[in-house]
């Protein structure tokens, strides 16, 4: 099966963007989809989360990164089955398609709860390359990774939205190329501020970076990204891959993950 094939099945038609979306998606950077996630859904996704943050301990996190002032999860896939919603859904893989066509599959995905007072990244590229010929393919339009932010509760720039630079996929450069310090505010930054169960799909070479948390609560999201099929994830799918999650894959979802 090829992954045209795969993702009609799961439901990707050329009409699943408008014209609008796709256009804005090529122009920003980024696409809100709102309401991907029911209110009941953002609920228990973050009642599961809570359970696996609780249950992993110090070792939550440990298989991509553990970071000071987040509460972080990796390998989700492999630990409930209701995130194989956040690599199937239709709207977000003809997104996904928009930005790196149908050569793609499964990079990761993670949950990041940005704790109160914390949170502030630099802005940063979700890539990089040490290959010459890897940034001219950039600057002529050909991406290597796309990402996508779920909101679990409501962003704003109280509990630390997500910054993005929108525009700044086209730049073909890393922000400390410049700018002096990428911890400092962008004067084109724009801070993510949508409402829970909103997905934000975003071209992972556009600049971004979280901001600090001046709420009383987490900032809880997920980040499902995908990236080139030659190119390494940062979840080894089939490193990685649990008897009962292979159990229960189909065709499609095998070709995702590259298992």
């Amino acid at each position: 099966m090829d992954m045209e094939t795969a993702l009609y099945r799961l439901g990707v038609r050329d009409d699943t963007l408008s014209v609008e979306e796709k256009r804005f998606l090529d122009e920003k950077g980024y696409l809100p989809l709102p309401d991907l996630m029911l209110p009941q859904q953002t609920t228990t996704f973050i009642r599961r989360l809570e359970e696996l943050i609780a249950d992993e301990g110090e070792n939550a996190g440990k298989e991509v990164h553990q970071e000071e002032g987040s509460l972080r999860l990796s390998d989700l896939i492999n630990k409930d089955p209701m995130f194989d919603f956040c690599y199937t859904h239709p709207r977000l893989l003809a997104a996904i398609r928009h930005i790196l066509t149908t050569d793609f599959k499964v990079h990761s995905l993670n949950s990041r709860f940005a704790t109160p007072g914390k949170g502030l990244q630099a802005l940063h590229m979700d890539w990089g390359s040490d290959e010459p010929e890897d940034w001219r393919k950039l600057k002529n339009g050909n991406y290597f990774v796309a990402n996508s932010l779920w909101a679990l509760n409501d962003l704003s720039e109280e509990n630390g939205g997500t910054r993005l630079v929108p525009g700044s996929h086209r730049w073909a450069m890393q922000p400390t190329e410049a700018m002096k310090d990428p911890t400092a505010p962008h004067p084109e930054e724009m801070v993510v501020s949508v409402r829970a169960g909103t997905v934000v799909v975003f071209n992972a070479h556009t600049w971004h970076g979280g901001t600090l948390n001046r709420s009383g609560d987490f900032r809880r999201v997920m980040h499902m990204a995908f990236l080139r099929r030659h190119l390494p994830q940062q979840t080894d799918q089939r490193k990685y891959l649990r008897p009962t999650t292979a159990a229960r894959l189909t065709p499609e979802m095998r070709l995702l993950l590259d298992v």
